[in-house]
């Protein structure tokens, strides 16, 4: 009886203690307003994934920052990014977005790479990206600005933790590892970006 009476005392206590369940990710409905949102200059925050090949980039980059142009149909945009991988600063503008709205998906090709992903309901100067390749997962934060909110990364780093991320799986860029612009010379020996 006394340690039933235990157990039942102690019940409460334990599942106050228990994590707050997860909430499945919301993509955005793509509609006629989506595409303009993300017009326009994002700076890359971080990013997760068990992907073998996103999982290298992203340990490889540093900083990066890149912009979303209309394209040749209103479903797709084209993209220049700047970014410093590793030591090395390159600028690509040679990539393109397909958006599918019948399933809200955000497609990413470069030379061939495909990237799929859907973007996260969440802050309209945030994009939070979930990454997917088959069953493998990734999550990926960029900002209007290089800096966000604790409120904004303590949202990431919940979705992370839903997806089943640790904090030792997240790779953070740093504004300290911008690339100059070109012709920007910040001191001897820096290179302008190569051009890919």
């Amino acid at each position: 009886m006394l340690a039933s009476l235990a157990l039942l005392l102690g019940l409460p206590l334990a599942l106050a203690t228990e994590p707050p369940s997860c909430a499945p990710l919301v993509p955005v409905t793509f509609d006629d307003a989506t595409v303009p949102r993300l017009l326009g200059q994002w700076t890359y925050i971080a990013g997760a994934s068990r992907y073998p090949p996103h999982l290298e980039e992203l340990k490889a980059v540093k900083h990066a920052v890149f912009s979303f142009f209309p394209g040749s149909h209103e479903d797709e945009l084209n993209v220049t990014e700047s970014m410093r991988l590793n030591e090395t600063c390159v600028m690509r503008n040679n990539s393109k977005i397909h958006v599918f709205r019948h399933n809200s998906t955000l497609v990413h090709v470069d030379d061939q790479v495909f990237s799929m992903a859907e973007l996260i309901q969440s802050d309209k100067d945030l994009l939070i990206l979930k990454h997917f390749n088959t069953t493998i997962l990734g999550l990926s934060l960029s900002a209007r600005t290089p800096n966000v909110s604790k409120e904004h990364l303590e949202e990431f780093k919940a979705h992370l933790h839903c997806l089943g991320f640790t904090e030792d799986d997240v790779f953070f860029t740093s504004e300290k590892e911008a690339c100059p612009l070109p012709r920007e010379k910040t001191g001897e020996g820096d290179a302008e970006p190569q051009l890919l």
